[in-house]
């Protein structure tokens, strides 16, 4: 039936970007196993001691990076799901408590961070649900210090354009345009390929200037 099959997908597609209620957490066990290998080389990328994963889902990209060793760093976690952010209370209370996780409520385009207060930022398989690409990253570079790392991931787009659930609510722009992108934003860009299965992966990594 074309149209249970269109609800399927939409509702799928949905909860990639925003998972919530009963369903959102088999999302984000799914979200932490699928993107593990690409939020581990996001995370490898950032350096420094305050740092943060900006749209962290089912939060593994949290665990990788209180997992480093930093004296006196502070990881923060920026998510604009409710549920996933009680998630990750829930899983990561005694580093909250500790000191070394932040959560907060935030967006893309409008993080909770003052100018030039991180490291790193890391984001990972969240920019097919920006609307504005331009203004995402440059509140990205705007909370980045110069000379720190801002770190995109994304699956390629022409593989990703083969997923069925990707025509609905996704943006998936040339890896060239994000680039520009964050090169407009006041970023030097380098960009590396990483092979996975059933889609490989881009990882840009940006400095600010």
């Amino acid at each position: 039936m074309p149209g249970m099959r269109a609800k399927v997908l939409s509702t799928l597609a949905g909860q990639l970007g925003n998972p919530h209620g009963v369903l959102g957490k088999g999302v984000a066990l799914v979200l932490n196993r699928g993107n593990r290998g690409l939020i581990e080389a996001a995370a490898g990328a950032a350096t420094g001691a305050t740092v943060a994963d900006i749209g962290f889902g089912g939060g593994v990209g949290l665990e990788l990076l209180l997992a480093r060793p930093a004296a006196d760093g502070v990881v923060h976690g920026v998510e604009i799901s409710p549920d996933m952010l009680a998630r990750a209370r829930a899983r990561f209370a005694r580093a909250i408590e500790a000191g070394r996780l932040r959560l907060d409520a935030g967006s893309l385009t409008a993080l909770p961070f003052t100018d030039d207060s991180l490291d790193a930022a890391i984001t990972v398989n969240t920019i097919y649900f920006l609307p504005d690409l331009d203004a995402a990253c440059a509140e990205l570079a705007r909370v980045v210090r110069p000379g720190g790392k801002l770190v995109i991931g994304i699956g390629d787009p022409d593989a990703m354009t083969k997923m069925p659930f990707t025509a609905y609510g996704f943006t998936l722009r040339p890896v060239a345009e994000v680039s520009a992108a964050l090169e407009r934003a006041g970023c030097t860009v380098t960009h590396q390929q990483l092979p996975g299965r059933p889609i490989p992966a881009h990882l840009l990594v940006a400095t600010p200037r």
